[in-house]
């Protein structure tokens, strides 16, 4: 695989999780001899939710609710047959979407 990048999107709610997911892979890829560009953390997007706290009065009465999704974007540069495999061999905590591009 010469001249090839995979770039790896990670999104998740919680940062720990993430960062920790992050972590494991680029250790993983720099033990196979890959060069790593990463992890670069991208801009959180926070959504919303404003809901009545009454069912029939006291509009102006509102909870609000904020779902925060963080994400990380990582290269690996050159990576080598042994790097593809230690990649899908890998176990990442629940919670984390994992979005390859090659």
């Amino acid at each position: 695989m010469q001249n090839q990048k995979i770039r790896i999107r990670l999104k998740a709610f919680d940062y720990r999780l993430i960062d920790q997911s992050a972590l494991e892979i680029v250790e993983t890829a720099k033990r196979t001899g890959a060069v790593v560009k990463g992890p670069v953390p991208l801009p959180t997007s926070i959504e919303r939710f404003d809901v009545l706290r009454s069912p029939h009065v006291n509009k102006t009465s509102r909870d609000q609710f904020e779902i925060r999704t963080h994400l990380r974007l990582m290269d690996i540069i050159d990576p080598t047959d042994k790097t593809v495999d230690a990649l899908m061999k890998l176990d990442l905590p629940a919670g984390v979407e994992v979005e390859i591009k090659v």
